[in-house]
């Protein structure tokens, strides 16, 4: 079982700048699933219990040179600690930065190496394997060891692309959120209010919002949002009515589906926007099994969709129903 790469600048600005401190706050730990084609974090799809996230990197987005090879088609995957791999990776670039990154003169002794070892710890008489990041300063070789967890064995990666798989299913409806801002302003004030979101997604482009407790009531609405997938007209005499009683009409005439979740997992879901996605779409799951958050990315300096990084939470519901 062997991995060896080196990281770009570019991939270094995506982890170092935006991911990996996104991820972070979906969750301390996470799998870290390496193929052929694709370096992917992944959070909570092995167990039923809180937000799953996935985000997926081509190998060319993060790397060159990439090696990979084991007995499982050429895929590996273990857990790892995103805060001590983001400590790691920061403290690395100070010297990496100091003698130029990739720009140096001498290329060929200054790039940021990653691969996968073996070591003996300190105290320790069983071998532990690492991630580790490999830099060449003027006169030495700086080494950053991240411990990861015992790479997992067949049949847990076959369960793990299981999972993958499915995961990748999105919704037949999903409505784009191009302010992200103005949600994460509203979300800021709601956190507050209570633990249980009501999340309403029409065919006709709304996205509604809603926390109630028994003293307060706090809800904010979305409206004429860009549809992808199944889509429905506004039906006429609808525009002068309340949100509650759009939204109802609309899931009787199966037009829309409401759920409820965590505030806590929506919060944690729009912390994904320090991954700098340029808008998001939301949908719910067919017979409402979960929301799902879709954040797109663009080629920077134009308006389309940047293929090689995508990155989409999973929301469990707290009421599996997709109706009321």
């Amino acid at each position: 079982m062997k991995f060896k790469a080196f990281l770009t600048d570019h991939g270094i600005n995506l982890l170092e700048k935006r991911f990996l401190q996104a991820l972070d706050k979906m969750g301390k730990v996470c799998h870290l699933y390496l193929t052929r084609d694709h370096a992917i974090f992944l959070h909570n799809l092995l167990n039923g219990d809180g937000i799953q996230s996935i985000a997926q990197f081509q190998k060319e987005a993060l790397f060159e040179d990439y090696r990979i090879s084991s007995q499982n088609d050429d895929r590996i995957a273990f857990t790892i600690d995103l805060s001590l791999l983001h400590r790691a990776l920061r403290s690395i670039l100070t010297i990496y930065t100091e003698f130029g990154g990739s720009h140096s003169s001498d290329t060929a002794s200054n790039r940021l190496q990653i691969k996968l070892v073996k070591k003996l710890p300190p105290h320790s008489s069983q071998p532990m394997p690492f991630l580790t990041f490999e830099t060449k300063g003027y006169k030495s070789a700086v080494i950053q060891d991240v411990p990861i967890s015992k790479p997992l064995s067949r049949a847990d990666v076959l369960e793990l692309q299981a999972a993958l798989d499915m995961a990748q299913d999105l919704p037949q409806t999903l409505v784009q959120v191009p302010d992200m801002n103005q949600l994460q302003s509203f979300v800021d004030r709601m956190k507050h209010v209570g633990d249980v979101l009501n999340v309403s997604i029409t065919k006709y482009g709304d996205l509604h919002l809603q926390i109630s407790t028994s003293l307060i009531t706090l809800g904010a609405e979305f409206r004429k949002l860009k549809v992808i997938g199944e889509q429905a007209r506004v039906p006429s005499g609808d525009e002068n009515l309340t949100a509650q009683t759009r939204t109802r009409r609309a899931i009787d005439k199966g037009d829309a589906m409401s759920v409820q979740v965590s505030v806590k997992h929506f919060f944690k879901s729009i912390q994904c926007h320090l991954a700098k996605p340029d808008c998001a779409f939301y949908g719910i799951a067919q017979q409402g099994s979960c929301l799902t958050v879709v954040f797109q990315f663009f080629v920077p300096g134009t308006r389309q969709t940047d293929k090689s990084i995508s990155l989409h939470c999973r929301l469990p519901v707290l009421i599996d129903s997709g109706t009321n």
